[in-house]
């Protein structure tokens, strides 16, 4: 449970800690739950040091941490899996970098097998939140 933006960028950043190259990210939850102040938070954790905004219009922003790239995608606006093979996507899920998947319920079909999995969702007050990190462990077919 979070209670303000700075909790939720507090999580993201202690989620950080836990991540290696080529880990995945995916973020589950509707408008307004906080999958970017958390994926702000893994950024600063990573040690992004500009300032980190939503991709929903431009879909993908990559940016410099320490010693790692992050790619922090956004699905809110695709429209197909063509799109995102076109944008360079499984080269991402694939590459040594950090993959940050906003809205990944979206491309479920084209996530890896091993990945974070954070459910975020509104708690009972304006600014709580409800999160849930699994690590998912599966296996590639």
């Amino acid at each position: 449970m979070t209670n303000s933006e700075e909790e939720t960028v507090a999580a993201g950043m202690e989620l950080a800690r836990r991540l290696r190259r080529g880990d995945v990210v995916a973020c589950f939850g509707n408008l307004g739950t906080g999958k970017t102040h958390l994926v702000k938070g893994i950024c600063k954790g990573l040690g992004v040091r500009e300032r980190v905004m939503s991709p929903t219009f431009t879909i993908l922003r990559e940016y410099a941490g320490d010693g790692v790239t992050v790619y922090h995608w956004d699905f809110y606006r695709v429209t197909s899996e063509r799109e995102l093979r076109e944008l360079g996507f499984e080269e991402s899920l694939n590459g040594d970098g950090v993959c940050l998947v906003e809205w990944a319920d979206r491309v479920q079909g084209l996530l890896p097998p091993h990945r974070f999995d954070v459910h975020l969702k509104l708690g009972n007050t304006e600014n709580c939140r409800e999160i849930s990190i699994e690590e998912i462990v599966g296996v590639a077919v």
